[in-house]
């Protein structure tokens, strides 16, 4: 019976080994190392070495804490590995931050599939997996040709701890112009590069990929038997629990350096590639429309080195005059990627009233991309921002629906630990916040949504 699972769970900013316990649905244990991209080499890239030995040490200190029964793996998209015949690396695993992948940019436009076939918007730097892989075969051709397989990176955590290549469908169908969501197959791009004879094959993020090899046993003092199982895409982990367990429609918003706005069963509307909207592929195969934003990463920028103390006397303040902070802090992506930020009525703000609008700032843009995926129903917060109750009560306000904080320190966790499960379900738990009776807040809304305009 498999009751303790340590998850992987490889962030763009931190990266984590969880102990989730599947009776409890909770983290029973976790380990956490900054996860920042090394410089050296021909581009910026994941420092894996490094990773592989914080992974390997961690679950060896979990299971010496409790047993760990299994092994299930979560991590940020945008990126592929491509790994040579004896499984080293045949090129740095890029950072999809890398500004030099735009070099070639109108060269791989000319091939890149549309949105109406991939749901993958065109997005700057790495963010498209394919303009990656096109630049690495572009820029390092004899590199390149020394690959035997391209993985997505939750599956080479995977073959790293089993020996089994694999491939999976959230990763794949996350803004990489590599997965027709409508087909389930590779797109066009693949064989119009030559890619589908190096992609591993596209198992189910809840397949046993096998047993550990012999030389994690001796690392970690795990049972022999240990299965590891494929994994998934950060942000559809957290979606995960909510499809098995929440009745449609609904709404999830997973927060971290990306906020990723999820809806299922939400109202029909056209998604809009300008503003940063795609189609994400879930765990059981089917789209989610989707938007996103560096939320995580604006609240880090605009927060750095400042109090997050706060008091109702600063957010009725805040209220009352009405300041705002408008779009973007980050640039290049979300709902108003082209837009510099800008404060209004903002003089002389207290350090308490800046971070409540700053949490405004973040709801509403999080409200905005939940309109334009036709979000509906209730709305569940995964992650760090369920912590923050002026995001929770703005959002609830922007949106005249219903929130849920999760309870959980990360949905994501949960949410691989779940593919090590027999049929088990975890319902949505954490504190409900209704519309609020006071005008105020849908004002202020309303206010930033003027200032804002209807489209970028």
């Amino acid at each position: 019976m498999i009751r303790h699972v340590a998850v992987i769970d490889i962030g763009k900013t931190n990266a984590k080994v969880a102990l989730v316990d599947l009776e409890s649905m909770r983290e029973a244990a976790v380990r956490r190392a900054a996860n920042a991209a090394s410089t050296d080499g021909p581009y910026p890239h994941h420092d894996v070495e490094r990773l592989w030995a914080f992974i390997l040490e961690s679950v060896a200190a979990l299971h010496r804490e409790q047993r760990v029964d299994a092994i299930s793996i979560t991590t940020h998209g945008a990126t592929a590995v491509l790994v040579a015949a004896q499984g080293e690396l045949a090129l740095p695993v890029i950072d999809y931050e890398f500004g030099g992948v735009d070099e070639l940019a109108p060269d791989y436009d000319a091939v890149r599939p549309p949105f109406a076939e991939t749901g993958t918007p065109r997005l700057p730097a790495g963010l498209n997996v394919g303009a990656q892989l096109f630049f690495q075969q572009k820029r390092f051709p004899a590199e390149f040709a020394g690959a035997a397989t391209i993985l997505m990176y939750a599956q080479y955590w995977a073959l790293r701890l089993t020996g089994v290549a694999a491939n999976e469908v959230t990763s794949l169908g996350c803004h990489t112009d590599l997965w027709n969501p409508w087909t389930s197959d590779y797109s066009s791009l693949v064989d119009r590069m030559d890619w589908r004879r190096l992609m591993a094959p596209v198992r189910p993020a809840k397949d046993r990929l096998g047993p550990i090899l012999p030389a994690i046993v001796q690392r970690t003092g795990l049972n022999p038997q240990t299965p590891v199982f494929c994994g998934l895409h950060d942000s559809n982990a957290s979606l995960l629990p909510h499809l098995l367990s929440d009745t449609p429609p609904f709404s999830v918003v997973s927060t971290g350096t990306w906020v990723v706005s999820m809806a299922v069963g939400g109202k029909k509307v056209q998604l809009d590639p300008a503003r940063d909207t795609l189609v994400n592929v879930n765990a059981l195969g089917d789209p989610v429309p989707s938007a996103r934003f560096m939320g995580g990463r604006e609240f880090s920028l605009l927060t750095e080195g400042q109090p997050q103390q706060w008091s109702e006397a600063d957010v009725a303040a805040v209220l009352a005059r009405q300041a705002l902070l408008l779009p973007s802090t980050q640039q290049g992506s979300g709902p108003f990627p082209h837009r510099g930020a800008q404060w209004v009525n903002a003089e002389n703000l207290s350090s308490g009233q800046r971070f409540a609008a700053i949490s405004f700032y973040l709801a509403l843009m999080t409200a905005t991309c939940l309109e334009l995926v036709g979000g509906d129903g209730p709305t569940t917060v995964e992650g760090p921002f369920a912590r923050n109750p002026l995001f929770i009560r703005m959002l609830v306000a922007a949106t005249g629906r219903p929130v849920v904080a999760s309870e959980t320190s990360t949905g994501t966790s949960i949410g691989a630990a779940l593919l090590a499960s027999d049929g088990a379900t975890v319902t949505s738990k954490g504190e409900r916040t209704e519309p609020p009776a006071d005008q105020s807040w849908r004002d202020y809304a309303g206010a930033w949504r003027d200032l804002i305009g209807p489209c970028d």
